[in-house]
C-alpha cells in the first residue's frame, strides 16, 4: 500500500512539474532579464538627479536672489527648466564633471512671501523625467 501512495505522489508531482517547466522555457524571452526583452535596454533610463539647492529650503532671501543646484544624470541643459510661483526663469548651467552647475534668479517683483522654486528635467519617456523643488521666503 505504501509503495502505491508513493506511486500516486511521483505521478502528481510530474503531473504539476512538467507544465511549469514548459512555461518557463516558453517566456524566457520576454522576462526582465538581462538578456530577455524587457531588460536593460532602450527601455530603460536613469533618472536626473537634482540636489544641493542653494539658498537651502525655507531660508529667507531678497527679492531677485540667486538660487543654484546641481544636475546629474543629463545630457545637457536644455533638459532642465524652472518656474518660481509658475513664472518660468531663465537658467543657466556650467558642466562641471559629473554634474551641471545650475543657477538662476529669482523673479524681483516677488516681495514679502513664500516661493517654490519648481524644477523639472525633460527626458524622453514620460517615466523618465525628474521633479524637484523647494520652498524659500522672499523678504
Amino acid at each position: 500500500m505504501k509503495w502505491f501512495n508513493f506511486l500516486g505522489l511521483v505521478a502528481v508531482s510530474f503531473w504539476v512539474y512538467i507544465p511549469a517547466v514548459q512555461a518557463t522555457e516558453h517566456h524566457s524571452g520576454h522576462g526582465a532579464g538581462m538578456s530577455g526583452g524587457g531588460g536593460a535596454g532602450a527601455s530603460q533610463c536613469q533618472k536626473a538627479r537634482l540636489e544641493r539647492f542653494n539658498p537651502p529650503h525655507l531660508a529667507k532671501v531678497a527679492p531677485g536672489s540667486d538660487f543654484s543646484f546641481y544636475a546629474f544624470n543629463i545630457d545637457n541643459p536644455g533638459q532642465l527648466s524652472a518656474t518660481v510661483k509658475k513664472e518660468p526663469v531663465e537658467l543657466t548651467a556650467e558642466y562641471k564633471e559629473p554634474y551641471f552647475l545650475v543657477k538662476g534668479k529669482l523673479p524681483a517683483h516677488l516681495t514679502h512671501t513664500a516661493a517654490r522654486i519648481d524644477i523639472k528635467a525633460a527626458a524622453k519617456s514620460a517615466h523618465c523625467e525628474e521633479e524637484k523643488g523647494w520652498l524659500l521666503i522672499i523678504e
